[in-house]
C-alpha cells in the first residue's frame, strides 16, 4: 500500500516505522524537508521524503500526524491532493486541564470531513501514547491491543484494518465517523485518569461477559 505520512513528530515515527517494515511504500511529508528526510532515513525500508503535498498525492492512505490545531487547516490546504484518498486522523483535541476542546461542536474528525469532503476520513490510533505504538506487538496480559476505527467508508475501514493488523493490533470497527466524538472524549477521560490521577483506566470497565449485568 502507498502511505503518505503528513507530519514528522513522534506519532508519525512510531506508526510509520511499523508500516514500512510490513512492506508498505512510505513517503514522509513535512513543512521542513530536512526533518522529513531525517525521519525517512530513520524509518528506512525505502521510505522517501517530500513536501506535504507530494506525500499526500503519493498516498492511497495518508496519516495526519500533526497537532489538533494544525490538522484541519493543513487538510484544507491539501484538499485536491487528498481527494479520493483515505485520511487517518489520530489527533486529540485536548487542551489545558485535559479539557475536550470540541465538547460543544463537531469532533476533530468531523471538522476534517467538512474541510475535505472528497476524502475518506478514519478516526484511529488516538487512545494511546506514541510509545505504545512503538511496541511490536502491543500485547498486555496476553491480549493484543484493540484499536477502535470510526469511518463512514467500507473501503477505508478495510485499508486501516489492515494497517492496524500490521501493528500487531486487533481492528475494532466502532461505527460511523459521528462516533469519533466518543473516541475523542474517551481519550480526554483516559488522559485525565492516567496523567491527572495516576489511575488505571482499564479498571473502569467490566469484561464483556458482565457488560449488561451479571452472567
Amino acid at each position: 500500500m502507498r502511505i503518505g505520512i503528513l507530519g514528522t513528530g513522534n506519532m508519525a515515527d512510531a506508526l510509520a516505522t511499523h508500516w514500512a517494515r510490513a512492506g508498505h511504500h512510505l513517503v514522509v511529508g513535512g513543512r521542513d524537508l530536512a526533518k522529513a528526510r531525517r525521519l525517512a532515513d530513520r524509518i528506512g525500508h525505502g521510505a522517501a521524503a517530500a513536501d506535504l503535498r507530494t506525500a499526500a498525492e503519493h498516498a492511497e492512505v495518508a496519516l495526519l500526524a500533526v497537532p489538533f490545531g494544525a490538522a484541519t487547516p493543513l487538510a484544507a490546504a491539501l484538499r485536491t491532493a487528498l481527494a479520493g484518498r483515505t485520511l487517518i486522523d489520530c489527533t486529540n483535541p485536548v487542551g489545558p486541564g485535559f479539557r475536550l476542546l470540541t465538547a460543544h461542536g463537531p469532533s476533530a474528525a468531523e471538522q476534517l470531513a467538512a474541510a475535505v469532503p472528497e476524502t475518506r476520513i478514519v478516526k484511529a490510533f488516538n487512545l494511546c501514547h506514541e510509545d505504545v505504538w512503538r511496541m511490536h506487538p502491543p500485547v498486555f496480559d496476553g491480549r493484543p491491543l484493540a484499536v477502535p476505527l470510526c469511518t463512514d467508508h467500507p473501503t477505508a475501514l478495510a485499508q486501516v484494518s489492515r494497517l492496524t493488523q500490521d501493528l500487531g493490533c486487533t481492528p475494532l470497527p466502532a461505527g460511523p465517523l459521528a462516533n469519533a466524538t466518543l473516541l475523542e472524549a474517551t481519550a480526554a477521560l483516559f488522559i485525565t485518569l492516567w496523567v491527572g490521577h495516576h489511575a488505571d483506566a482499564q479498571a473502569i470497565a467490566p469484561p464483556l461477559t458482565h457488560a449488561t449485568g451479571p452472567a
